[in-house]
């Protein structure tokens, strides 16, 4: 089941922070509940997205998003992640998450989001999140200019740069057995 009520928590406590910079970084803490386990009694890999979300929608109300896409109609979708799985979580953990918009290109945006307990990173998942309109994608830079960003997106970091390049490769659709 999803975390609505975790959700909401982080949602009310981010607006009642302060404003991020466009790539500020937002951090939250969380704990890992006994329903948030795999059958290895350590976070399932599925349920690590849905934490996620957990930093990721709290950075876009710091960073306003929800007012200009009500505003203007338009929605906000996962659209690609790659995750890297390093040390275990296990029940009754508290980690520390961080959650921050890399950049954008053409279509989408690119968040970076890792958590950590101590000084130790635990993971690191980078997303790929496309905007939507009634017409389909709406280009970023739309958002961005709502939001009184730059004119021009900073250049990626080389590793984002590869990974986009790399999923254009993979084929679409997958192929049947």
């Amino acid at each position: 089941m999803y975390p609505v009520i975790r959700m909401v928590k982080e949602a009310m406590l981010a607006r009642r922070m302060p404003k991020l910079e466009l790539f500020g970084t937002h951090v939250s803490h969380h704990i890992c509940w006994p329903w948030d386990l795999d059958v290895w009694w350590e976070l399932n890999n599925g349920r690590t997205l849905t934490l996620y979300d957990l930093g990721r929608i709290p950075l876009t109300v710091r960073l306003g998003l929800p007012a200009v896409l009500s505003r203007k109609g338009w929605g906000m979708t996962v659209a690609g992640s790659t995750v890297r799985y390093r040390r275990r979580v296990r029940v009754f953990h508290e980690v520390k998450m961080h959650s921050r918009l890399v950049g954008w290109d053409a279509r989408f945006l690119y968040v970076e989001q890792s958590m950590w307990r101590g000084n130790e990173a635990l993971n690191h998942v980078l997303l790929r999140q496309a905007i939507t309109g009634p017409e389909g994608i709406v280009a970023p830079a739309h958002l961005i200019a709502a939001l009184n960003g730059p004119e021009h997106a900073p250049a990626l970091p080389a590793w984002i740069a590869g990974w986009i390049d790399a999923d254009a490769k993979r084929p679409w659709p997958p192929m049947q057995d």
